[in-house]
């Protein structure tokens, strides 16, 4: 082995099956300053996109995981570390990146580079909770009226990324958006009308939530509900705002409205990182209690759940 060229080993580690980057520990931002073929397609960048950046290009804004607190706190103690972390491709899917990091030292003890070792653990991931989604059929998962999942799929959805995020200690959150005055709006423009209304709706909520770990599902009539990951309830509201400022922006007239005279919808908000004795009950129910708040706030109004709200 001590016979091998420094081609020979620059060989194996870039045909290496797993992912491996190098980073020069000598510069504050660590920089990569190597990345094998295996990590490049797995993250979705090129090679030359990675170098000279900080990995944590690949958590967009994703940035609030304990993952990353680990990471740090080893680079600060100059040890190893093992992590589970939420990345983010350039098209903006989401994948699991099981990552192990090692330092490395130079003869006089000084650490030079770390090098990580990487797998894309989503599969794994979601053949743990295969157990959770199996069952219920193609044809019952999507919603007729708007293309969107259907409450039995986005709650089947739900319970197993509920059960990842008490696994992994991640940010989950889940809003539920409602349309304003809708029953009135139905009987100005009868269930064909009203059924419009519902699917313009839908159009505009499913295509402003795009990310990999954004789900959307009609939960009932004219309410639908949106599960984000990593966000905290902070950003998810501001982002809630702008979706229903984008919904208020498509005009439809709305004469039995008050002085809106147009369709708005309004909207509850719940975000946390789970305990792992909290049952996900508690997440609809403080997001149910925020959007009946937002309701009696008035119109297109949003509203965050409360401490009290989980109890």
């Amino acid at each position: 082995m001590n016979n091998w060229s420094a081609e020979a080993w620059r060989s194996v580690v870039d045909n290496a099956p797993e992912g491996i980057v190098v980073c020069d520990a000598t510069v504050p931002d660590l920089p990569v300053i190597y990345a094998n073929a295996a990590f490049a397609q797995m993250c979705g960048y090129p090679v030359t996109a990675l170098l000279g950046t900080n990995l944590r290009m690949l958590q967009g804004t994703d940035q609030d995981q304990e993952a990353r607190q680990k990471i740090k706190e080893a680079v600060e103690k100059g040890e190893p570390a093992r992590v589970l972390i939420r990345n983010y491709r350039p098209d903006g899917t989401l994948f699991w990146n099981e990552s192990v990091i090692q330092p490395v030292r130079d003869a006089s003890g000084q650490i030079t580079q770390y090098i990580g070792y990487h797998r894309d653990a989503s599969d794994r991931l979601r053949n743990s909770a295969e157990r959770v989604t199996a069952g219920l059929p193609p044809w019952l998962r999507e919603d007729r009226l708007t293309g969107l999942h259907s409450r039995a799929y986005f709650q089947e959805l739900l319970q197993r990324d509920w059960l990842l995020a008490q696994r992994d200690s991640h940010e989950i959150g889940l809003t539920l958006f409602d349309i304003d005055d809708l029953n009135s709006y139905n009987e100005t423009f009868e269930k064909t009308g009203g059924d419009a209304c519902i699917r313009r709706v839908a159009r505009v909520i499913g295509a402003s939530y795009r990310r990999g770990g954004d789900l959307v599902g009609r939960w009932d009539g004219g309410t639908f509900a949106v599960l984000t990951q990593g966000d905290a309830a902070e950003k998810a509201s501001h982002y809630a705002q702008i979706v229903s400022q984008r919904v208020r922006d498509l005009l439809m007239h709305h004469p039995r409205a008050g002085s809106e005279r147009y369709v708005t919808i309004s909207a509850g908000v719940a975000s946390l990182v789970p305990p792992r004795e909290l049952p996900l009950e508690a997440l609809l129910k403080a997001t149910t209690a925020a959007l009946k708040r937002a309701k009696k706030l008035g119109k297109n109004s949003i509203s965050n759940a409360e401490a009290a709200d989980f109890h």
